[in-house]
């Protein structure tokens, strides 16, 4: 399929409220401050329905297609019910969806000219894009329908959503999958195939409409950070760490942005417990001028999430700019970003890509840890693994899995940095923000952090 370029996509996003401030000293690439989510439009929740729906379309119509011949699949059933939903389920139903309503059946045939039949088995129709192939009736009625329609088509290899290491490809439940046994010829028994490889394709690729929109959903988490760590929010000297993260947890609920995880603030200073062996530095309690703040949010909107960590330093009194130390530490972690990036090649593996980027940086004398993952309808979504915080080395599976062109990622890790201002302790500069591989190289979807965030 057509992938519009995403160098003009981000152009128009970001050319009216993401500019680089004049007073910008930095000579990293694709850095950005944000001021506010105010800067930022949300859609109600009536009005996301359209968008949504017409981005569905576009997969199901032009990168199903595509897929399901990647995968030489001639039929894929996904087979769920009520208070059971196959984690897959809600990428392809059209909204309002709120369930799987009794025993919902998805039948994606692949026809003669590699178009692909949508087609439900259910006692409620979905509607468009969905042709519903019958309705009505018992469940046992429901269930000899769906042989019989399988039987009609006859494909050769028939998805089936059942894995022993993707979660997300493994919606199938034991009786549904004994059902279907049922239902079906028992000479074609051995035309059921595991789907996993579609299920990940399916999640992990990104299309055109939605690219489009991402930058602006990025913006949004990254627009409330903004707002959390400055002294909008913060009062030094009685604001807790906590009462920070709730105020982003209720700003995107005020927003109507759900939060896919409780939102994480920490902060770090002189004695604060930080070795090189320290798998994350950082406290809770109530923040003080001169303290390093770190905080982690994820939202989703219009079905596509985002992961971001970011940094702030309180200044003392006498202070108009985060100390030299603090930005020399933020600039190498900037490096290790850059590092982590310049190893992204399509067909390289998670593993790959973890083992070049910690060479890289032990030779360049960075204390660093990587663990970034694919990003798209869930946090924490399925594709190439690079890195885990508790597993530095090559992860089995998902680390195995090859980096595919036009897909999305939390680019993720930490870097520690001996800091002369406080009597060389080592401070934790934890960053992770949302980017794109259009292929060739990595572009942050609305900038990343390359300048403190500063509490006065």
């Amino acid at each position: 399929m057509k992938i519009t370029p995403l160098s003009t996509v981000l152009t128009l996003a970001f050319s009216l409220s993401l500019t680089l401030p004049a007073h910008a000293t930095n000579t990293f690439e694709q850095g950005r401050v944000l001021q506010s989510a105010n800067h930022f439009a949300v859609l109600s929740q009536r009005d996301r329905i359209a968008p949504e729906n017409a981005m569905l379309n576009t997969r199901l119509n032009q990168l199903l297609p595509a897929l399901m011949a990647e995968q030489d699949l001639d039929m894929w059933l996904v087979i769920n019910r009520e208070k059971a939903e196959d984690p897959v389920y809600f990428t392809l139903v059209p909204q309002p969806s709120f369930a799987a309503r009794r025993t919902t059946m998805l039948v994606f045939y692949k026809q003669a000219d590699g178009s692909i039949e949508k087609l439900t088995v259910n006692r409620y129709p979905l509607g468009a894009p969905y042709t519903s192939a019958w309705q009505g009736g018992s469940l046992d009625e429901q269930w000899q329908a769906l042989g019989k329609l399988i039987v009609s088509k006859n494909p050769k290899r028939i998805g089936i959503n059942m894995s022993a290491d993707w979660p997300v490809a493994d919606g199938l439940t034991a009786s549904l999958h004994q059902k279907l046994m049922q239902v079906m010829p028992d000479d074609w028994h051995t035309r059921l195939v595991s789907a996993e490889k579609l299920v990940v394709r399916w999640l992990e690729q990104r299309t055109t409409e939605e690219l489009a929109v991402y930058p602006h959903i990025v913006s949004l988490a990254r627009g409330v950070i903004a707002e959390g760590f400055s002294s909008k929010v913060i009062t030094p000297g009685v604001t807790t760490t906590d009462d920070v993260a709730w105020y982003l947890r209720e700003r995107f609920s005020q927003l109507q942005l759900p939060a896919w995880f409780m939102p994480y603030v920490s902060l770090q200073r002189p004695g604060t417990p930080c070795l090189e062996d320290t798998p994350f530095c950082g406290e809770s309690g109530i923040i003080q001028r001169g303290d390093i703040l770190h905080t982690d949010v994820g939202i989703c909107y219009l079905k596509l999430c985002t992961d971001t960590q970011e940094m702030a330093y309180v200044l003392n009194a006498d202070e108009t700019a985060a100390p030299k130390g603090l930005q020399a530490a933020l600039a190498k972690g900037n490096t290790w970003q850059d590092i982590l990036t310049s190893q992204f090649k399509t067909g390289a593996t998670g593993n790959q890509i973890l083992a070049a980027t910690q060479q890289k940086a032990r030779n360049a004398k960075i204390i660093s840890s990587t663990y970034s993952h694919p990003l798209g309808f869930f946090g924490h979504a399925p594709g190439p693994t690079i890195g885990m915080w508790d597993n530095q080395g090559p992860t089995p599976v998902q680390g195995d899995w090859p980096l595919y062109a036009n897909t999305a990622y939390a680019i993720e890790g930490n870097i520690k940095h001996a800091l002369p201002e406080w009597q060389n302790q080592l401070v934790h500069i934890k960053l992770e923000q949302s980017a794109y591989f259009d292929g060739k190289k990595v572009v942050y979807l609305a900038g990343r952090q390359t300048e403190w965030h500063l509490v006065r």
